[in-house]
């Protein structure tokens, strides 16, 4: 067997249906006595209820989070949690909104509380990638691993059926990547399988029935075990790509991952064998990356940045920005076959092995 390392990360979860009602106990646990609820605008209800379920305990609620956790935001935010004294907060949402709640940990200290409402799987990292000024940059520190994260499977029967499908290919993709990272090891990878498997079976049977619980079930299970996966290992060209997409033209998160997906398993096909075995496994399908950009298809996403806001001049601009400061990817990063590879998604095409 190839040596490996193995760091398990320090987290509390909560998995099941109701266990939204556990918040205030868990904010107890953690010794704080006061919480900041986190939201974006659109969630301003829910955090409202969070809130209120905290009692005295809550310290009001923030509903400014946006995608990309631009820093102009994470200040608003920060002078917000300061004023109030909160020694803890409590993100309820998708990677928004815990993007946000990590950005203030990683400059107050304080803990968190994650209650995930989409299949984003952030949660489960010490990773924070934040915007300024139309850049996108990551980092990883221990510093920002949420102390305690409460899956609520009610909390995900009426996420929206596009917004479901994009999301949980968002979660396939961190275990897509860390089937192939460098830092791999067995445990993640038998886990990375599993997630593409649970979400592979679960988001089609969402399309036909959105409120269908056993298929929730299996979505949010599947999201949280590519969370692990992320949070455990490194990540590699796709994880660039969406970085930089996202960052360059704004584009919206869960959509970019799906659609850059395919191509970049496609681009590393002949590099990663295992890796590709791995998916074709979890998917039941003869190609992996066809098999990713096939499941998009039936879950009605859409397979083309030019779909998503992406102009085609920034085609060039992109494959350029994707070549700096490269991730570890199994093939070496070619400045054509990347701009093809960018083109490809642009236009919508199915992947090129």
């Amino acid at each position: 067997m190839t040596p490996f390392v193995y760091d398990g990360l320090p987290m509390r979860v909560m998995f099941g249906a109701g266990t939204l009602a556990k918040v205030r106990a868990e904010v107890e646990r953690l010794g704080a006595r006061r919480a900041l609820v986190l939201t974006t605008p659109y969630q301003k209800a829910e955090g409202e209820r969070v809130a209120a379920l905290l009692g005295e305990l809550s310290a009001g609620v923030f509903a400014g989070a946006t995608m990309h956790t631009p820093t102009h935001v994470t200040d608003a935010a920060l002078a917000v949690l300061r004023e109030s004294g909160a020694q803890c907060v409590v993100a309820i949402g998708g990677g928004s909104t815990t993007g946000l709640g990590k950005a203030l940990a990683l400059r107050t200290g304080v803990d968190q509380v994650v209650i995930p409402t989409t299949y984003a799987g952030s949660e489960m990292t010490p990773i924070l990638g934040e915007t300024s000024e139309g850049a996108k940059t990551t980092r990883r520190d221990a510093a920002i691993l949420p102390e305690t994260v409460i899956y609520d499977v009610d909390l995900t029967l009426g996420l929206p059926v596009a917004m479901s499908g994009v999301s949980g290919i968002n979660a396939i993709a961190h275990a897509v990547e860390a089937l192939y990272a460098e830092n791999r090891n067995p445990i993640i990878s038998m886990m990375a399988e599993e997630a593409i498997a649970a979400l592979g079976r679960a988001l089609p049977q969402i399309v036909a029935a959105p409120t269908d619980r056993a298929a929730r079930e299996g979505a949010l299970y599947g999201a949280w075990l590519g969370g692990v996966c992320l949070g455990a290992v490194g990540m590699a060209l796709h994880h660039k790509l969406c970085h930089t997409l996202g960052g360059m033209f704004d584009l919206p998160h869960a959509e970019t991952h799906t659609i850059v997906l395919p191509h970049a398993v496609a681009y590393n096909t002949a590099a990663a064998p295992e890796a590709m075995a791995a998916i074709r496994r979890a998917l039941g399908t003869g190609d992996a990356a066809r098999g990713l950009y096939d499941l998009a298809g039936k879950i009605g996403a859409k397979r083309a940045l030019r779909d998503i806001g992406m102009p085609q001049d920034g085609i060039a601009r992109a494959a350029e920005a994707a070549m700096k400061n490269p991730y570890f990817n199994p093939r070496p990063l070619e400045a054509a076959a990347i701009h093809g590879l960018i083109e490809r998604a642009w236009r919508g095409d199915p992947p090129n092995v």
